[in-house]
Parts: C-alpha cells; structure tokens; sequence
C-alpha cells in the first residue's frame, strides 16, 4: 500500500514545489513589466548575500563570499525579450497548427490521387 502511495507524494511534492516557485515569481513582481522585473533584481541583490552570510554563521561555516559581478548587458531587457518571444509564438501557435493541419491533409489527399 505504501509503495502505491510513494508515486503520488512525490507527485504532490513537485507540484507543490513548482505552484510555490511560480507564486514567489509573480508575487515578487518576475512576472511583471520591466520596471517591477528591476525592482526585484534589485531587491534580491540587497537581500541574498546577507542572507547567505546569516546561514553561514547558523552552520558554521566561515568563507568569503566572492563579489556579485557587473553584468554588462541588461538582464531585464533579455527577460522581457525572451518572454515576449515565448508569447509571440504561442500566440502564433494555433494559427500554425491550422496551417500545418491543412497541408497534411493537402498532402495526404495529393498522395492518394
């Protein structure tokens, strides 16, 4: 019985896991415009490497953390730009589905001529 029950726990776990990653993005403002996407990045690099440090000393752990690096391009404009490409095309995708569809049956009626 425990062994059937494995299966959907684990399913559960993931999805639960993927739902709370999903919110988090779109609560912390991710999944938002560009301005709302900077903001965020710029609260996760205020917040991250004390928060790094805090565990650190709770395990014991003693380290130098190396420096955030200067990104050289613009991490919000290749966001956007990828999730306006992801839209575009899914947008895009019943059309193409309905082009493609004809001219399989096109070429399935051509071959039976």
């Amino acid at each position: 019985m425990a062994t059937k029950l494995l299966p959907v726990v684990k399913l559960a776990t993931k999805v639960g896991i993927a739902g709370g990653a999903v919110y988090v993005a779109y609560d912390s403002g991710l999944l938002g415009g560009s301005e709302q996407g900077s903001e965020a990045l710029r609260k996760a690099r205020a917040a991250v490497p004390p928060a790094i440090e805090e565990w650190m000393k709770y395990f014991g752990l003693q380290t130098q953390l190396p420096t955030i690096p200067n990104v050289e391009f613009s991490p919000v404009q290749a966001w956007n730009s990828g999730v306006r490409w992801t839209i575009s095309r899914l947008s895009e995708a019943p059309t193409k589905a309905s082009e493609m569809t004809t001219q399989g049956f096109q070429f399935v009626k051509n071959l039976l001529k």
